[in-house]
């Protein structure tokens, strides 16, 4: 097994460097990554450590792994088949505080690149990097770069990239979209494997029904039509479902999709958007959540661009977007057009009854004693901990709602099925 030479940064920005036995380049980056170094330069010890690759001078850090420079990188390196795949927000979390963590300890930009490109273990995130740095060394700035991949880089993402490049505080800009990163995705991992069970359960139920209509209950319908005579009414039920089932399961199907896909396309509508938005904030029990969630998603990214010093108006608009709802963002439209004028934040919003009062008083106080970014933060916290504790809540509830129903429909089967038995016991008995 060859050693290696190489060069590099540990988690809190040292400069560090080492001998270390390894298959090959790849080997040799995942050993480095597992001890939280970020390699910049490397190559085999010995007689070939004159080969030792340098980023951007040549032969750069790919080159130690036997791509040539420039576009040889690209060519050995990329996997374009796996190219198109999804680039989780996680990644990008990882991928940013990388960075951050490579530009305060005074690495260049291009060479900062190259190092991520070469640490990533997804190969649409590597494309990514690799197709970023060329950019960058060409001349483009580091926002314009990252914005020719929107799938991946959100407007939020851009923006405060933006902002850091324009006032020399990249690193810091880019740890707190890590943090923002890391606490979005903490949400949405609560609220999904608070639901996993509950759609888990109604995906049984179904399935078993289904079965049930399908194969079960025709033989029994089949023995029941021996006997004659007058069924019971849960029996006359049954039968008619899974007839009814089984004879129109080939229209229901394709309507339901009609149906799906017209409610889609009305939804995507200025109309229906605005319509469909409204219907989400107002339903009965997961409105609140809903709302919860966008208000969240608003303290936050409000105030991670506050602190990242853009500007209040420019922050509105890209919240704007970020709230990801209709009725909320010509609220947002409104106070921005207030604030414009000369009005205070907390006024328009409060006006607009669609904000929790609480994350309004919060804001007015905000702004009367400078303090606006910190209580949006404190907002955002209390509100993620809100949705939390109502998912939390919904799904103790709907467990004990779930099995009772299940029961209930267990017992009708039964029900419907031995009714009619007992009833033929009863007259063979007789005879």
């Amino acid at each position: 097994m060859p050693l290696f030479e190489y060069k590099g940064f540990s988690a809190k920005g040292k400069a560090v460097s080492g001998v270390v036995e390894a298959d090959g380049a790849g080997d040799l980056r995942q050993k480095l990554l597992k001890d939280g170094v970020y390699l910049t330069q490397f190559g085999e010890a010995g007689a070939r450590a004159a080969k030792a690759a340098r980023p951007g001078k040549g032969g750069g850090a790919s080159a130690g792994n036997g791509a040539a420079p420039g576009g040889g990188f690209l060519s050995r390196e990329i996997d374009f088949r796996k190219a198109f795949e999804r680039v989780r927000r996680q990644d990008v979390a990882v991928m940013t505080r990388q960075f951050a963590t490579l530009l305060r300890a005074g690495v260049p930009m291009a060479e900062a690149l190259t190092a991520l490109s070469e640490q990533q273990e997804r190969p649409k995130l590597r494309l990514i990097a690799t197709t970023v740095r060329e950019k960058v060394r060409e001349g483009t700035s580091l926002a314009d770069a990252l914005a020719e991949h929107p799938a991946v880089f959100e407007d939020l993402y851009i923006n405060m990239v933006r902002v850091g490049e324009a006032s020399g505080t990249l690193d810091i800009v880019l740890e707190r979209l890590a943090d923002f990163l890391d606490s979005a995705v903490r949400l949405k991992s609560k609220v999904t494997s608070a639901m996993i069970y509950p759609v888990l359960m109604v995906c049984v139920a179904f399935l078993i029904v289904s079965l049930l209509m399908i194969f079960v209950i025709p033989r029994i319908t089949e023995l029941f039509a021996d006997m004659g005579g007058e069924l019971p009414f849960l029996t006359r039920v049954l039968i008619f479902t899974s007839d009814a089932f089984r004879n129109t399961w080939y229209i229901a199907l394709p309507l339901g999709y009609f149906g799906v896909r017209q409610f889609r396309k009305y939804v995507r509508t200025e109309k229906g958007r605005q319509w469909w938005d409204r219907k989400k904030l107002r339903a009965p029990i997961f409105g609140p959540v809903f709302r919860l969630v966008a208000v969240a998603r608003f303290s936050r990214t409000f105030a991670t661009l506050l602190t990242s010093g853009v500007p209040v108006l420019s922050a509105l608009e890209i919240v704007r977007a970020i709230v990801n709802n209709v009725v909320l963002g010509k609220a947002i439209e409104d106070a921005k057009v207030a604030v414009r004028e000369g009005d205070s934040l907390a006024g328009p919003l409060q006006r607009s009854g669609e904000f929790p009062p609480m994350m309004t008083h919060m804001i007015a106080i905000g702004e009367k004693t400078g303090q606006l970014e910190s209580m949006l933060g404190n907002v955002a916290d209390a509100y993620d901990q809100e949705v939390e504790n109502r998912v939390t809540m919904m799904t103790a509830i709907l467990e004990p709602v779930m099995i009772v129903g299940m029961g209930v429909m267990v017992a009708f089967l039964v029900f419907a099925i031995l009714q009619p038995m007992l009833k033929m016991n009863e007259v063979i008995t007789g005879q």
